[in-house]
């Protein structure tokens, strides 16, 4: 006997992929890159209009990803499992360190709709202003927009790598009338690329937005799986405030039981209720201090 898959499961099924030709071809001039990029572009953004898409969860995932490749770029070696320790083990009046702080700001830049205000409270190292500046001396299209804005950060602030990323992300989603940053520059370039300038920077921009978009998508289908499931198993869970934590869960990379809206025992017998179930995973493989994530 077969059964009739959930309606939110085959909706999933239904996400487009990214084409083939965007995937497989390289972009050697400034022209192949503005053609390459607006194609992969536009495909992530018809994607991201799609209701099933875990909105808020996709964008914690790439800021992940975005703050790793900046510890990078800083010379440091923190990966993503060390990120998330930094952050979501963290007690109350402890400091996250560099790397943490990385994951952090970037986790601020995203949670919010893009403004001056949102941006200002994700780099407070900066005034308004400043940021306000260096957003409008980004001009044209969207790429160019951003790499102009990375461009002139980086020039009036050389080492602000991870201030300047986050600005062209933000002047890029203004260009295309994105609600929220969501972390694309950050992971796709090397570290040299951040040194260039004219043609040459915004072909790398170009290219980094490639691999970025496709990267993206490809997280878009993963997490909407993920999130359908959990929603569909949902209704079995029986603890008071497995509601909420669900939510959590749908909005958040990782999740610490501790953070839970439950009793610590009851938190951690939900965890483990999730992963039986197959909605969740345990992300770092430890006996303790565990966290958890879609």
């Amino acid at each position: 006997m077969t059964f009739a898959r959930p309606d939110h499961i085959r909706d999933v099924d239904t996400l487009p992929r990214m084409p083939a030709w965007v995937t497989s071809t390289r972009a050697e001039t400034l022209e192949d890159g503005a053609f390459l990029s607006g194609a992969a572009l536009n495909h992530l953004h018809l994607v991201l209009g799609r209701e099933e898409v875990p909105q808020a969860l996709l964008r914690d995932r790439l800021a992940l990803r975005a703050a790793e490749a900046c510890v990078a770029f800083s010379g440091r070696s923190e990966r993503a499992g060390e990120l998330r320790d930094a952050v979501h083990l963290l007690r109350p009046g402890d400091l996250p360190g560099p790397a943490g702080e990385t994951y952090h700001i970037w986790r601020r830049a995203v949670e919010r709709p893009v403004s001056i205000k949102a941006l200002g409270r994700a780099l407070p190292a900066f005034e308004p202003g400043q940021i306000a500046t260096w957003l409008d001396a980004g001009k044209g299209l969207p790429v160019t927009r951003a790499a102009m804005v990375l461009e002139v950060v980086l020039r009036e602030v050389p080492r602000a790598d991870l201030a300047a990323l986050i600005l062209a992300d933000a002047a890029l989603a203004q260009a295309l009338d994105w609600e929220h940053l969501v972390p694309l520059l950050a992971a796709g370039p090397k570290r040299a690329d951040l040194r260039k300038q004219g043609d040459d920077l915004r072909l790398a921009c170009h290219r980094a937005l490639i691999s970025s978009a496709i990267e993206a998508v490809r997280q878009v289908a993963d997490l909407a799986r993920r999130a359908a499931h959990l929603k569909a198993v949902a209704p079995k869970l029986r603890a008071k405030g497995a509601g909420d934590a669900v939510e959590m869960f749908l909005t958040r990379d990782a999740v610490a039981p501790s953070a839970l809206p439950l009793p610590d025992r009851a938190a951690r017998r939900l965890c483990d209720r999730l992963v039986d179930l197959g909605a969740v995973r345990e992300l770092t493989g430890r006996d303790t201090f565990r966290l958890y994530g879609v």
